[in-house]
């Protein structure tokens, strides 16, 4: 079953910055790893992120990391950030299981 992708408008604007060739290798990289089984880990590709509710995953493309969620058959890219920024956006824009929604 092939699932749809779909960006934030974050992650397209992530996405729209990065140089021609980048945006192609990462373009490759989702709908190899992403159209298809989303959700299936691996050693060095595919991460799911524990104690995290959002993002749930990682998927690394060289020096770049594009964090998704995965609903149905629907894959939500959130960002696309660059390997040396990644625990920065984490930081930012994460959540984690014990947060709570209400203040």
């Amino acid at each position: 079953m092939a699932h749809d992708i779909e960006f934030t408008a974050d992650a397209l604007r992530d996405y729209r910055s990065l140089g021609a060739p980048i945006r192609a290798m990462i373009r490759k990289a989702m709908e190899i790893h992403l159209r298809h089984e989303p959700t299936r880990v691996s050693k060095s590709r595919i991460k799911r992120l524990r104690e995290l509710r959002r993002p749930q995953y990682r998927l690394r493309v060289g020096d770049f990391r594009v964090y998704y969620d995965v609903e149905d058959t629907v894959v939500t890219i959130l960002g696309i950030v660059a390997k040396v920024t990644s625990e920065d956006w984490l930081a930012d824009n994460s959540t984690r299981d014990d947060d709570q929604d209400s203040p």
